[in-house]
C-alpha cells in the first residue's frame, strides 16, 4: 500500500443521515483489440454498465460487466429501492434491491445490476467518510497477488507466447493462464507453448465448462505434464457431480476452480457443499458487488476453501485486500485494458501485486467519461 491516508475533518459523521438523492446509470460497449474466445464462446465487444449514486454532495461509483439491458433494471426498479434512503445503511439496501426483484429472479442480469449499484454505496460511504474502501471494510492484507489472464482459443501461437510472456517478465505475475477447449486436439501444443513461453511460473487453463468428465480427466493428464496447476471449469460449473468426480481424479498437483457464475449465496453454499471445488472463485461485479462478495469470504472462511477473485480488478481490489482467505486476483486482458482506458487511479502491477492508492479516498476511482463517451450504447 502507499503512504498512510489522514482523513479531513470536512467528513460526514455517522451520526447525520445522508439521504441518496439519485442514481444514474450508463452503458459503454468498447471493441476488444483482437478477436477472443474460449472454450464456449467468441466475442469482439465487452459492455460496461457504470453506475453513479449520489448522497450528500458525493457520488459513489460501481460497475460491471454485463448486457447493457442492466441500464433500465438500474434506473428503475433498483433505484426506487435505494432513492431517498439513508446511504449509511449499506446492507438494507442491499436487501431492498433483493425484495423488488422477487419476480424477476435474482441471478444473471439482475445480479450484476444489483452489484454495480451496491459497489457505488460502499464507494460512496467510504467517501462520505472520506476514507479509503479497504480502510472501512478493515485490511487483511496491504496488496493482492495477481496472475495473468487471457490466452484467447483464437490466439496465434506467438500471441499466446507474447502475451503470457509479457505477465512474467514484466508485471511480476507469478501465474498466468490461458482459454482452452474451443478445438481440443490443439490444446496439448498450446498449453505447450505456454509453459516455453513463462518458465517456471504457475500455468493455469481454463475450459470454460467445454468439456465432459471424462474429456477434462484425459487432458489434465495430458496437462499436467508441462506442470498445469489450476484447471478452471472442466466442466459445466452448474454440474457439481461432475466437478466433483474431476476433482477427486485430477493428479494431486492439479486444482480445480469454478464459481465465477456464482449469483447467489446458495449457489457458493452448494458448490461448497458439494465438495466440488479446491479454490472457490467469485465475482463482486455478479454476486452482489462488496456486500455480497464479504458473504461469500465468510462462506470460503468456514468451509475453509481459499478464495480467488475473478476479473474486474479495479473493482475487487479494495475488498480483496480485506478477504482472510483470499489468494490472488484475476488481471483479465480485457478488463485491465478497459479500466486504465476510462479510470483515473486504475491499479498497476509491482512485483505481480496490486495494492490501494491510500490517498484516494472510497475505491480509489474517478470515471473518465468523456473518453467512454464515443462507446455508449443509446
Amino acid at each position: 500500500m502507499q503512504r498512510a491516508f489522514k482523513a479531513k475533518s470536512t467528513m460526514k459523521t455517522s451520526t447525520q443521515e445522508v439521504t441518496i438523492t439519485g442514481v444514474r446509470a450508463d452503458a459503454f460497449s468498447i471493441p476488444t483489440d483482437l478477436p477472443e474466445a474460449d472454450g464456449t464462446i467468441a466475442w469482439d465487444t465487452t459492455t460496461l454498465v457504470v453506475v453513479e449514486v449520489d448522497a450528500g454532495g458525493m457520488s459513489g461509483i460501481g460497475y460491471t460487466y454485463t448486457d447493457a439491458s442492466a441500464v433500465g433494471l438500474i434506473r428503475g426498479v433498483l433505484a426506487e429501492a435505494v432513492v431517498h434512503h439513508d446511504a449509511w445503511d449499506i446492507r438494507a439496501r442491499w436487501t431492498g434491491m433483493q425484495k423488488r426483484v422477487r419476480n424477476l429472479g435474482r441471478a444473471g442480469v439482475v445480479a450484476t445490476a444489483i452489484s454495480a449499484v451496491d459497489c457505488a454505496l460502499w464507494d460512496l460511504k467510504a467517501k462520505l467518510l472520506d476514507l479509503p474502501l479497504v480502510r472501512l471494510l478493515g485490511a487483511a492484507r496491504e496488496s493482492v497477488p495477481i496472475y495473468g489472464s487471457g490466452g484467447f482459443t483464437t490466439y496465434t501461437d506467438a500471441q499466446l507466447s507474447k502475451q503470457l510472456g509479457t505477465w512474467v517478465a514484466e508485471d511480476g505475475c507469478r501465474w498466468v493462464k490461458m482459454k482452452i477447449g474451443t478445438a481440443p486436439e490443439r490444446d496439448p501444443e498450446r498449453v505447450r507453448t505456454a509453459r516455453e513461453a513463462i518458465g517456471k511460473s504457475g500455468l493455469f487453463v481454463d475450459a470454460n465448462g467445454a468439456f465432459s468428465a471424462k474429456q477434462a480427466l484425459h487432458y489434465a493428464a495430458i496437462f499436467s505434464e508441462w506442470g498445469v496447476e489450476w484447471f478452471e471449469e472442466p466442466v459445466s460449473s452448474d454440474d457439481l457431480e461432475g466437478l466433483c468426480s474431476v476433482r477427486k481424479a485430477v493428479p494431486a498437483a492439479m486444482e480445480v476452480a469454478a464459481g465465477e457464475y456464482g449469483y447467489t449465496l446458495d449457489y457458493f453454499r452448494n458448490m461448497l457443499d458439494a465438495r466440488a471445488v479446491d479454490v472457490l472463485q467469485a465475482d463482486a461485479s455478479r454476486c452482489g458487488g462488496i456486500t455480497g462478495f464479504l458473504q461469500v469470504t465468510t462462506l470460503c472462511d468456514a468451509y475453509h476453501i481459499p478464495l480467488s477473485a475473478h476479473c474486474a480488478p479495479a473493482l475487487h481490489l479494495h475488498v480483496a485486500c480485506a478477504a482472510p482467505r483470499l489468494r490472488h486476483q484475476e488481471w483479465f486482458h480485457d478488463h485491465v485494458r478497459i479500466e486504465a482506458m476510462l479510470f483515473d487511479g486504475a491499479p498497476h502491477p509491482v512485483h505481480g501485486a496490486i495494492a490501494p492508492d491510500l490517498t484516494r479516498p472510497g475505491c480509489g476511482l474517478v470515471f473518465r467519461r468523456a473518453d467512454a463517451q464515443p462507446y455508449a450504447v443509446r
